[in-house]
């Protein structure tokens, strides 16, 4: 068979809108502070709800800032999370795409686990509580999944192929190994991509409460005490683009995204398997042309309940042999809650961060070591250390793997 060329992607751009603040440098910064955002949950039904906490938006977002009066109509929280993000990471990124054709060349794949979920509750509200006649207008245009992949493609004029991702808690990566496997094989120059999620609405919070997953006084992964998983919101977008691409036009590179790893379970919608994680992280591995020992650092999915963070633990150590006892292992949702289908998104910035500052962001929390997670998970305190390669992991309900690996610049 004829041999398939493929390009290197790196990664130029980057913003995010999380609970630590507007802004990636926010998120980087309160998460190798170490600085929890995780706080009294700020909702209208907040006294009827058994969840008393989440990682929030700080409520100082102005969403109207930098968004045309007659886009912010047809938005979805969600959607303004993405499009504030995207705008960051366009403007660091410094690329122009009304040069030579570019926006023709460019991709937005941008995932999320429940699309418009603030739209659809408050709808569904005035239907069923109020009973309304009918729905606002404008609903379907907030509520679609695919809302805030076009909301960027239409700011910037991106005629590329243009998607939403929904995989659930895998969302985020799982779109941007779309969008690097495209630039990778030629279907594109460039990409905007990334996650976005607002998902604290009540149904989601009753749905989950249901579920009794959710931690009910902070988030403690690898923590013997560990009480569940704590939600959050927010968004991260990346520019990526070939390595050539990239050079040509004289861009700063914040990393290469060198490889990439996608497994299925294939054995129960819930519970984890940690044969399923290992096998995306080895797929990873092997992509990146890196050997386990090449690797520093891994920011885990790390949710805070018991299943996931003992079955990672496991998954962890079948990849990486005894190279697994070396590791800094870290889950920064201790920090910025678990925003779904944003989550990988959010932690990329801090893998990207970690690559380029050689700083670890710890797990927040960690107080109660368990005998089932006897990783090294860099508690409490950001630890300085040389970062060479880094794997982020995102593990999804479905029994839906995806992970991502990065190297340094080059």
């Amino acid at each position: 068979m004829p041999t398939i060329e493929t390009r290197r992607v790196v990664i130029t751009g980057m913003g995010a809108i999380s609970p630590q603040g507007v802004g990636a440098r926010a998120l980087w910064h309160g998460l190798s502070e170490g600085r929890c955002a995780i706080g009294p949950l700020r909702h209208k039904d907040g006294e009827v709800l058994r969840v008393k906490i989440a990682a929030q938006v700080p409520e100082s977002f102005d969403p109207a800032t930098g968004i045309d009066e007659r886009t912010l109509p047809l938005l979805d929280r969600t959607s303004e999370f993405a499009l504030h993000a995207a705008r960051e990471a366009i403007a660091h990124s410094g690329i122009d795409f009304t040069r030579d054709g570019l926006g023709q060349r460019t991709a937005v794949i941008v995932g999320t686990g429940v699309g418009g979920e603030t739209t659809q509750d408050e709808q569904s509200r005035r239907l069923y509580a109020e009973k309304a006649s009918r729905t606002h207008p404008l609903t379907i245009v907030r509520l679609m999944t695919n809302a805030s992949a076009s909301q960027i493609s239409i700011a910037y004029g991106l005629r590329g192929a243009t998607y939403a991702v929904a995989s659930a808690c895998a969302s985020a990566n799982h779109a941007i190994i779309q969008a690097a496997q495209m630039i990778r094989f030629g279907m594109a120059d460039v990409a905007v991509t990334g996650g976005t999620e607002a998902c604290l609405s009540y149904g989601a919070l009753r749905a989950w409460e249901a579920m009794r997953v959710l931690s009910d006084d902070t988030c403690r992964p690898f923590s013997a005490n560990r009480r569940g998983l704590v939600l959050g919101e927010g968004a991260a977008i990346f520019v990526l683009e070939s390595l050539e691409h990239a050079r040509a036009r004289g861009a700063t590179i914040l990393a290469e995204l060198a490889g990439s790893g996608m497994s299925a379970d294939a054995s129960d919608i819930v519970m984890p398997s940690a044969d399923g994680a290992a096998s995306a992280m080895r797929q990873a591995l092997a992509e990146a042309e890196l050997n386990p020992e090449d690797v520093d650092y891994i920011n885990a999915h790390g949710t805070g309940t018991q299943a996931n963070d003992s079955t990672e633990t496991r998954a962890i150590r079948l990849a990486f042999g005894a190279h697994a006892d070396k590791l800094a292992v870290s889950s920064t949702k201790s920090m910025h809650g678990h925003a779904l289908g944003a989550s990988g998104a959010l932690e990329l910035v801090a893998a990207i961060g970690a690559l380029r500052e050689s700083v670890v962001p710890p797990t927040a929390n960690l107080d109660k070591p368990d005998p089932a997670c006897d990783l090294d998970y860099v508690p409490n305190v950001a630890r300085e250390m040389k970062v060479r390669a880094v794997l982020s992991n995102s593990f999804a309900f479905g029994g839906l793997n995806a992970v991502l690996a990065l190297k340094r610049a080059p």
